[in-house]
């Protein structure tokens, strides 16, 4: 129902401010738009607690958690397992939507995503396609183990993620595919350099520090592309989020592991953590701020166990600072609406109407 009641219409009637026979077209003009408006933004309850978490349990099923049984079925054995459940979950989609219960059939449609990695595997390997490596590798490693050799799987999840997001619609379908992109950034730069042998040799040396690298630069063209998706759907559902949540995963992991021991170092960092904040803030979108938050509070922690562990001011400057940036917190609030509309005048219309949208 919409927050405006039919009294409210009667009373503006009296007022003379609506006619007579407006108001009880109007008042199903407000119920329809109050239905459509509640079927598009899933309200979180308890019930879709339930939703996810049954959901989120049957995903990590047939992926974080599948174990080395499986590769007793072998590739066709794989392949027909993966195309059954997807049979299955597509048909529990379908049957969710037509019933309006959105929620769950968007968790369905997301599944059938998650299982394409497991089809094309066994797929490859009953075709004879799986290349030859180092060592072994099971389907339990995609989640866990760098290697070229999943490219193939993440592109096809690719495709069927795209592909399943023209047809329903639902932002959860975008979990799935931000996590193969954060997949990709790993697995496909290291081929292309020509680095593809056993991923146990990723950590230490040249590797480690292109893998942090790469990592960084694969978060931030997530997050550009979070933003564009963001701007194109700043009208409608949040389809932004999982790109934001991965896009930072990479970005803010890689930066953070970088560990610079030089002073300056630790001050870049702490000024894009800060910058990380100042965006969420703008952008209304929490993660930005929760991320951000995390790289100040390592900064400051190493910069009191490395350069003031024995001072006595240290303790004392830190707490200063926390009661400055809550009196700057204070002044923000009184200065506020005149900051921002002077902000909004400096920015691009659609940049505006995001802000805007996301901010009401």
């Amino acid at each position: 129902m919409t927050s405006t009641r039919k009294s409210d219409l009667d009373a503006a009637r009296d007022a003379g401010l609506i006619r007579p026979e407006q108001v009880e077209p109007l008042w199903r003009f407000l119920e329809t738009q109050s239905r459509a408006r509640d079927a598009g933004q899933a309200r979180f309850s308890f019930t879709h607690i339930l939703y996810y978490l049954g959901g989120m349990l049957a995903i990590g099923a047939m992926s974080l958690f599948m174990t080395l049984a499986w590769e007793e079925f072998r590739g066709w054995g794989m392949f027909i397992i993966a195309l059954a459940y997807a049979v299955i979950a597509l048909k529990a989609a379908n049957t969710f939507e037509a019933k309006s219960l959105f929620v769950p059939a968007g968790i369905m449609a997301a599944f059938v995503i998650v299982l394409v990695p497991l089809a094309i595997y066994g797929l490859q390997h009953a075709l004879g396609f799986w290349a030859d490596g180092p060592r072994t590798r099971g389907y339990r490693d995609y989640h866990y183990i760098i290697d070229w050799r999943w490219i193939m799987m993440e592109f096809a999840t690719l495709a069927a993620g795209v592909s399943m997001l023209l047809r329903y619609r639902y932002p959860f379908l975008l979990m799935p595919i931000a996590v193969t992109l954060w997949y990709m950034g790993m697995d496909i730069v290291p081929f292309l350099v020509g680095m593809h042998g056993d991923a146990d040799n990723w950590f230490g040396g040249a590797a480690w520090e292109l893998r942090k690298w790469i990592s960084v630069a694969f978060g931030l063209v997530m997050l550009l592309i979070a933003l564009f998706v963001d701007l194109r759907s700043r009208f409608s559902k949040d389809y932004a989020f999982w790109l934001y949540l991965f896009g930072l995963l990479a970005f803010w992991g890689g930066l953070s592991a970088m560990h610079s021991a030089a002073l300056s170092g630790k001050l870049v960092y702490l000024a894009i953590n800060v910058a990380l904040i100042l965006t969420g803030a703008l952008l209304a979108r929490r993660t930005f701020v929760v991320f951000g938050g995390l790289g100040v509070m390592l900064v400051l922690g190493d910069l009191s166990y490395r350069l003031f562990r024995d001072s006595l001011a240290f303790p004392i400057v830190l707490t200063l600072i926390g009661f400055a940036i809550i009196g700057a917190g204070i002044w923000w609030q009184k200065h506020e609406a005149e900051l921002a509309q002077r902000l909004r005048g400096v920015l691009p219309r659609d940049l505006r109407e995001l802000i805007d949208a996301r901010h009401a």
